[in-house]
């Protein structure tokens, strides 16, 4: 089973996570802002991973170093617990619908940080959150993971329904590249030899 604590602590943030890849969907999430534990809930529930998170952060001056630190630990805690990533798919992606939304998601774990986000998203905050944030969530995963990171909304009116068909559609597509492919257990997924 594939599973890591990570503890991050900057002057901005305290950060605890346990992640289990091979999970149940279960989750304990606290940032201090609803909106966002949501949508890390809805994340552990749609790609089957285990996650017990707790940040506190400084809030009274923004969410910012909140939302992308959170983003930053996730992404070292997947990096982490894939370990030399000898036989997993490697990329993922997938296609979300919800209600009125469509949005899609794809995700590399080749050893380089890239970020590409698109939510369309239109208003200042969803629930507590602000929607810009969104964007440092996802660039922050993509930096801790080493990984490429696109997500990107293709339709909708509802930006609530827009962040939330994000989060799914990141969640399912990461469950994706984390699966292990018995045919190539011992293959690293890259014809460099090095991710």
């Amino acid at each position: 089973m594939r599973k890591v604590r990570i503890a991050r602590k900057t002057a901005e943030t305290d950060i605890t996570l346990k992640l289990i890849i091979e999970g149940r969907g279960r989750y304990r999430v606290s940032t201090g802002i609803r909106f966002f534990d949501h949508m890390l809930e809805l994340f552990a529930r749609h790609g089957g991973f285990d996650v017990d998170l707790r940040a506190a952060g400084d809030l009274d001056v923004d969410q910012h170093h909140t939302v992308e630190d959170v983003g930053i630990a996730l992404g070292e805690a997947f990096d982490q617990a894939l370990g030399n990533k000898k036989g997993i798919l490697r990329a993922g992606y997938f296609l979300m619908p919800m209600d009125e939304t469509l949005a899609l998601a794809a995700v590399d774990f080749g050893g380089r940080s890239s970020a590409v986000i698109d939510t369309k998203v239109k208003t200042l905050r969803v629930g507590d959150l602000q929607s810009e944030l969104v964007h440092d969530f996802f660039e922050g995963f993509a930096r801790g993971s080493r990984s490429n990171v696109h997500v990107r909304v293709l339709y909708g009116r509802s930006n609530h329904h827009k962040i939330e068909a994000l989060f799914k559609a990141f969640a399912r597509a990461l469950r994706a590249a984390c699966w292990h492919d018995r045919r190539m257990k011992r293959m690293l997924p890259s014809t460099k030899g090095l991710l």
